[in-house]
C-alpha cells in the first residue's frame, strides 16, 4: 500500500540545546512567578509586622490555612484546565477548548464563594480552631472576614493566570500577577500608616491587588491565542469537569499538606507557648515570620525543579536518560548552592530578618531568632528533598513522588513537632523540622538512586535513521470514507478482529503505526508512548497521567489519532480513538467485549500459563485501560451509551468482522459520508 512520510518532532529542540542553556528558559521565569504568588502574604506581614506588631502577624498567620485552601482550589481547577487545554491544542482539538476554561474558572470562582460561606458561618470557631487567642482575636476577625470576601476573584484569578501559561503567554501571565502584587506594595503603607486603617488596612490591599489581576486575567480571554469563550461556555459541565480535576489533584495536594502543618503547629505552638516564658502569642508569631522566609527560598527552589520538568519529562519520554541526568544534576546544583547561600545568611545574620516584619520586644526578638537558626538549620535538605520529589514526577513515577512529597511534611514533621515538644518545650516544635529533613533525605536518596541506577542500566535510544522513519511513521494512503475506532476487552481479539475489518473494507489499519507516528511526532520513545495506558490502575493513576512525560505523549497520540482520521477511511484499535474523534461525524465507536471465561481461554491459548494467571492478567490489563479511558474522556470505559455498537466477540473473530462491516456499509449509506465497497 502507498504511504505517505509523517513529518513531525516540532520540539526536537528539547533533544539537541544544550541542558546548561535550556534549563535557565525554563527555571527563571517559575521562579520568579512563584516568588510573586508568594510575596502577597509576605508584604502583608511585613507592614503589619512594622504597623501593628507580632501579634498582627500572629493574626495573618492563623488566616494563613485558608488561604492556602483557596489557592489549592484554584490550582486543582488552573493546573487542571491548563494541562487539558494543552492536551485539546496538542491534539488539534478546540472545540471544546473554551467550555474547559469557562468551566475551570467558573468553578473556581464557585467554590471561592463556597469558602466565604463556610468561614463566615463557623466564624469566632473557625479562628479559635486555626490557633487564634484572647489576645489575637480581634486582629484575627479584622482581617479575615475582609480577606475571605476576596477569595472568589483571588481563586478565578489564578485559575486563569495557570491557563494563560498553557495558551502560550507566560510573559502576560507574569504581568498580571506582578501588577496585583505591586499595587498591594503600594497601597499597604498607605492603608496600615496615612489612613491608618490598621490591618484592615492590609487586607484591603491585598484584595484589591488580587481583583486587579483578576480583571486583567479575564481580559485576556478576548485575545487568546488558542481558544475562544463564549458565554455559552460557562455552563457546567461535569463532563470537562471530570477530566479537568484529576489533572490538577496532585498540586491540591500538595496545598492541602500546607494546611494541616500549618494548622497543627498553629495548635501546638499556642499550647506549649502557654507553658512557657514567652507566653501563646510570642511563639506563633515567630512561626508565622519564620515560615515567610523559609517559603521564599522553597519557592525559588521549586521553580528551578518544576521548570525542569518539561526538560526532564520530554528526554524521558524520547529515553534520551543521558540528558534526564544532566538536567537532574544541574538542578541539584543550583538548588544547593541557593539554599546553602540561604541557610549561611540566616545562621549569621537572623536579627535584620527577624526586624524586617517587625520587633515589639526583646523576648519576642530573641525566641524569634532562636528558632529561626533551628528551623531553618537544614532547609538545604528541605529544598533537594522537594527537588526529588518532583523529579520522579517529572518522569511519570507519581506512587513514589507523592508519598515523598508527603513524607517530609505531613508525616514526619507532624509526629516529630507533636513528640518533642513533650522532651524540649515549645522550641521542640522549631527542632522538628531539621530532624525531619534528614529523615525524609535519607529515605529520598535510597529511592533516587534505585532510580538512578535503572536509568544507568537503560540503553540510550540513538536517534532513528530516515530509513527506518519511512517504515516505522507513516500514513497509509486512504480514501474518503467511515472512520472506524475499536476500544476492546483484554483478550476479546479485538485487534484481530480490526484487522480483519480492515481486509474487507480495503482500508488502512492503525495500531502499532498509530503509536509509531505519536513517537516521530513527539520525539518520545515508542515504548513509552506504548505503555501510557498499561500503567497500574489505583489511587495515584490520574497523578500518573498528569506528569510531564505522559502529558506530552497523550498530546502526540491524540494529534495523530486527528491526523490519521483526516487522511481518510480506516480502522483504528485501542487509544480511546473513539473519544478523540467524538466530533467526527464520520466515526463509528465499537467496543468489543466477551465472557471472561472466553477471553481467558483465549490468553492461556496464545502466551501458556494457569488460569489463575489469566485471569488475574485479565482483571489488571481491564483496570488499566478503564482508568486511562476515564481519565482521558470523563467517561465509564465500555459504557454502551458512548458507543455506536457493542459487539460479543465470542460468536468468533470472523463473523464479529462482517457485523462490523455490514454495520459500517449501512452507516455509510444512512450518513453519505463517502464510499465504501
Amino acid at each position: 500500500m502507498e504511504t505517505v512520510q509523517h513529518q513531525g518532532g516540532a520540539s526536537a529542540f528539547m533533544l539537541t540545546e544544550p541542558i546548561r542553556k535550556l534549563l535557565p528558559k525554563f527555571a527563571i521565569p517559575c521562579v520568579v512567578s512563584l516568588i510573586i504568588s508568594c510575596l502577597y502574604n509576605i508584604v502583608d506581614q511585613i507592614f503589619v509586622g512594622q504597623g501593628i506588631g507580632y501579634l498582627g502577624n500572629a493574626a495573618t498567620g492563623i488566616i494563613f490555612p485558608v488561604t492556602v485552601i483557596g489557592w489549592g482550589l484554584s490550582l486543582l481547577f488552573g493546573d487542571g484546565g491548563a494541562a487539558f487545554l494543552s492536551i485539546s491544542l496538542g491534539a488539534g482539538n478546540t472545540k471544546h477548548a473554551g467550555k474547559s476554561v469557562a468551566n475551570s474558572a467558573l468553578f473556581s470562582f464557585l467554590t471561592g464563594a463556597a469558602l466565604i460561606v463556610i468561614c463566615y458561618a463557623l466564624g469566632d470557631n473557625l479562628f479559635y480552631g486555626l490557633g487564634a487567642t484572647d489576645a489575637t482575636i480581634g486582629y484575627v476577625r479584622d482581617y479575615g472576614y475582609i480577606i475571605f470576601a476576596g477569595i472568589p476573584l483571588a481563586l478565578a484569578g489564578q485559575t486563569l493566570i495557570s491557563i494563560i501559561r498553557a495558551d502560550g503567554s507566560p510573559k502576560y501571565a507574569m504581568f498580571t500577577m506582578l501588577v496585583g502584587c505591586v499595587l498591594n506594595i503600594i497601597f499597604d503603607p498607605i492603608t496600615i500608616f496615612v489612613w491608618g486603617w490598621g490591618i484592615k488596612g492590609a487586607a484591603y490591599a491585598t484584595i484589591f491587588g488580587q481583583a486587579v489581576s483578576f480583571i486583567l486575567s479575564a481580559a485576556y480571554l478576548a485575545r487568546s491565542k488558542s481558544f475562544r469563550v463564549r458565554l455559552a461556555d460557562f455552563k457546567p459541565d461535569w463532563g470537562v469537569l471530570r477530566q479537568v480535576m484529576p489533572l490538577g489533584g496532585s498540586s491540591f495536594l500538595t496545598q492541602i499538606s500546607i494546611v494541616v502543618v500549618t494548622v497543627v503547629n498553629n495548635k501546638l505552638l499556642v499550647f506549649y507557648g502557654a507553658r512557657s516564658d514567652f507566653g501563646a502569642d510570642i511563639p506563633l508569631a515567630a512561626f508565622v515570620v519564620i515560615m515567610k522566609l523559609f517559603q521564599i527560598v522553597l519557592n525559588i527552589a521549586i521553580g528551578i525543579a518544576a521548570g525542569a520538568q518539561p526538560i526532564i519529562g520530554y528526554n524521558y519520554g524520547a529515553r534520551r536518560f543521558d540528558r534526564v541526568k544532566e538536567t537532574f544534576k544541574r538542578v541539584m546544583l543550583a538548588t544547593f548552592i541557593i539554599t546553602a547561600a540561604a541557610t549561611a545568611l540566616f545562621e549569621i545574620f537572623p536579627r535584620p530578618f527577624i526586624a524586617l516584619f517587625g520587633a515589639d520586644s526583646e523576648l519576642y526578638t530573641t525566641f524569634a531568632v532562636q528558632c529561626l537558626r533551628i528551623y531553618l538549620s537544614l532547609i538545604v535538605l528541605t529544598c533537594l528533598q522537594k527537588a526529588c520529589a518532583i523529579f520522579l514526577q517529572s518522569i511519570g513515577k507519581a506512587k513514589a513522588a507523592i508519598p515523598l512529597a508527603m513524607l517530609r511534611d505531613v508525616i514526619l514533621l507532624d509526629a516529630l513537632s507533636i513528640s518533642l515538644p513533650v522532651f524540649l518545650g515549645v522550641t521542640g516544635i522549631f527542632w522538628a523540622a531539621p530532624a525531619a529533613d534528614i529523615l525524609a533525605m535519607a529515605v529520598t536518596g535510597l529511592v533516587i538512586f534505585r532510580v538512578w541506577k535503572q536509568l544507568s542500566a537503560e540503553t540510550v535510544l540513538q536517534p532513528r535513521t530516515e530509513e527506518a522513519l519511512s517504515t516505522a511513521a507513516v500514513l497509509k494512503a486512504s480514501k474518503p470514507g467511515v472512520i472506524i475506532t475499536i476500544d476492546r476487552e483484554h483478550g476479546s481479539g479485538g485487534k484481530l478482529i480490526g484487522q480483519l475489518v480492515s481486509e474487507k473494507l480495503g482500508v488502512p489499519f492503525y495500531y502499532k503505526e498509530m503509536i509509531a507516528l505519536a513517537a516521530e511526532e513527539s520525539g518520545l520513545a515508542a515504548e513509552f508512548i506504548s505503555g501510557i495506558n498499561a500503567a497500574e490502575p489505583g489511587a495515584l493513576h490520574g497523578l500518573y497521567i498528569s506528569s510531564e512525560p505522559v502529558q506530552q505523549a497523550i498530546i502526540a497520540q491524540e494529534k495523530i489519532i486527528r491526523e490519521i482520521a483526516e487522511n481518510g477511511s480506516c480502522v483504528i484499535v485501542g487509544r480511546a480513538a473513539g473519544f478523540v474523534l467524538r466530533d467526527f461525524d464520520n466515526a463509528v465507536k465499537i467496543f468489543i467485549h466477551a465472557p471472561e471465561a472466553y477471553r481467558a481461554e483465549r490468553l492461556m491459548k496464545a502466551y501458556g500459563g494457569a488460569e489463575a494467571e489469566a485471569y488475574a492478567e485479565l482483571s489488571r490489563s481491564d483496570s488499566a485501560r478503564a482508568a486511562y479511558y476515564a481519565k482521558i474522556s470523563g467517561r465509564r470505559w465500555g459504557e454502551a451509551k458512548h458507543y455506536d455498537l457493542c459487539l460479543d466477540s465470542s460468536i468468533g473473530a470472523r463473523k464479529a468482522a462482517d457485523v462490523i462491516v455490514e454495520y459500517a456499509r449501512d452507516f455509510t449509506r444512512r450518513n453519505h459520508d463517502g464510499i465504501v465497497e
